[in-house]
């Protein structure tokens, strides 16, 4: 079995069809910029909210494969679920059999306000639920949780799971807590409950450091700003009190690629002050980190492991993660044995997301 463990789904309007007859005031609005007609926003509340992809063409996507070097081409209806059918063909032709979706619009800050942040999580998630429900079992989902409120949080957590979902998805700042805060234990405790994974994807939901690493010559964005406290958050996992707290737990980290885990295991090592603290801490906390195509693997596999390590496309973007044949580019790859390649196409993939 081949699976895709990082796949996104883009949301549209159709997105908060979902929404309750009651939350229907709080349904977000998409805007085009005026001084660029790929580039879209959400608005709610007086306010940009989340994240957005830009929505290119074909023939902007052809362009920008081009450029790259790497295959970004998807249809909009595709990438959008807005045909289901026609992402599963898709994948049949990409040789993956799985795919796990996360979000797109959770990347950044969603909602200030509580209520309205439980209105479009449970929206998502109901619209995520109907997609598991038609794809065969073959497009399973991190849920979104509305981590302000934590009794909510619990409750789409558990609706979540009876329907498809695997993981689920908090991003390394909410807010202004780290992942590391007691205030997220409650959800640590009914993930393991639920044998769910926590899924740390490439996100920041605190509007300071948001601001502070704006891009300003990342041409593609996004490494300060989400790749970053993806990295810091793993570290502080491993130094801190939770993988002795929840030990059956699962965690992803998501997107950021795995050239800096042998840092970070390192680190982890050193920090740790004591010759007690686990050599591979992936292995030990149940740590698995997505590749990339392009990282170094058996420089990355001499410090991680072969046990952890996952790998995703980026399914359905067009940024500096994306790579829609990402797989068939990994099996070319000749760096890396052949059991390997089957642990992280397969193996972990299935242990991480309990397939």
């Amino acid at each position: 079995m081949i699976i895709d463990a990082d796949a996104h789904v883009v949301e549209t309007e159709h997105t908060w069809d979902y929404l309750d007859q009651s939350d229907k005031k709080f349904r977000p609005q998409l805007f085009q910029s005026c001084e660029n007609s790929s580039a879209q926003c959400w608005f709610l509340d007086g306010k940009i909210i989340g994240f957005r992809n830009p929505t290119l063409t074909e023939q902007e996507l052809d362009a920008l494969s081009k450029e790259t070097g790497r295959q970004l081409q998807t249809a909009r209806e595709a990438r959008e679920l807005r045909d289901v059918e026609l992402r599963l063909r898709h994948m049949d032709r990409l040789c993956i059999d799985i795919q796990v979706l996360h979000n797109t619009m959770w990347i950044a800050r969603v909602a200030d306000r509580p209520d309205i942040e439980i209105a479009l999580c449970m929206a998502w998630n109901r619209w995520m639920a109907d997609v598991w429900k038609q794809a065969k079992g073959r497009l399973v989902w991190s849920c979104v949780v509305p981590a302000m409120t934590i009794s909510e949080a619990l409750q789409q957590i558990r609706f979540a799971r009876e329907n498809g979902s695997v993981a689920v998805c908090l991003r390394p700042f909410e807010a202004e807590r780290h992942l590391v805060d007691p205030h997220f234990y409650p959800i640590y405790e009914e993930a393991t409950r639920l044998h769910m994974a926590m899924a740390i994807h490439i996100a920041n939901a605190s509007p300071q450091l948001l601001e502070q690493f704006r891009p300003r010559y990342d041409k593609m964005g996004g490494f300060a700003q989400f790749r970053i406290p993806t990295v810091v958050t793993c570290l502080s996992l491993m130094m801190s009190e939770i993988p002795r707290l929840f030990p059956a737990l699962r965690w992803g980290f998501i997107e950021a690629s795995t050239q800096w885990v042998p840092w970070v295991v390192n680190e982890a090592i050193r920090r740790s002050g004591t010759k007690s603290f686990p050599k591979n801490p992936l292995k030990e906390f149940q740590i698995y980190v997505s590749s990339q195509t392009d990282d170094d693997f058996p420089y990355v596999l001499k410090y991680g492991g072969e046990d952890n390590i996952v790998i995703g496309t980026d399914y359905g973007h067009s940024d500096a993660s994306s790579e829609v044949d990402a797989i068939t580019v990994f099996r070319r790859n000749d760096s890396i044995s052949e059991a390997a390649k089957k642990k992280i196409l397969d193996d972990n993939p299935r242990a991480l997301y309990a397939l």
